[in-house]
């Protein structure tokens, strides 16, 4: 039987996230998500189940509500990395989910570089 888009989407995101999780134990985590007409991403701490920062393109705040591009995806990631560093975090890995590492997804991450977080 073949697999669908969506069961590809799911087995792709696990493994990265299990990798992620053996290689970075105890680190927090930036996590990233993409939608047709959105981009958030969040701050986690996954001992203690917790999300200490968050950031999206629905926030009317960054003045890019609806949008989903190149554009919206960095200033997601500017927001992101001034929420971290407010709240004490300096370091966390990047979980980019199922999803491919460039373009918007690429945008958040070297957005939340220049802002200062580590990843």
């Amino acid at each position: 039987m073949a697999n669908s888009k969506r069961t590809l989407f799911l087995k792709r995101r696990m493994r990265v996230r299990n990798k992620l999780r053996r290689v970075n134990a105890g680190r927090l985590r930036l996590s990233v998500h993409r939608s047709n007409k959105n981009i958030s991403a969040q701050l986690i701490d996954d001992v203690n189940g917790v999300t200490l920062a968050s950031a999206s393109t629905h926030e009317k705040a960054l003045g890019v509500v609806g949008k989903n591009n190149v554009e919206a995806a960095a200033k997601v990631g500017t927001a992101i990395a001034e929420r971290a560093l407010k709240a004490g975090v300096e370091t966390a890995y990047f979980d980019r989910g199922g999803f491919l590492f460039h373009g918007k997804v690429k945008a958040v991450a070297d957005a939340a570089r220049e802002g200062g977080l580590k990843i």
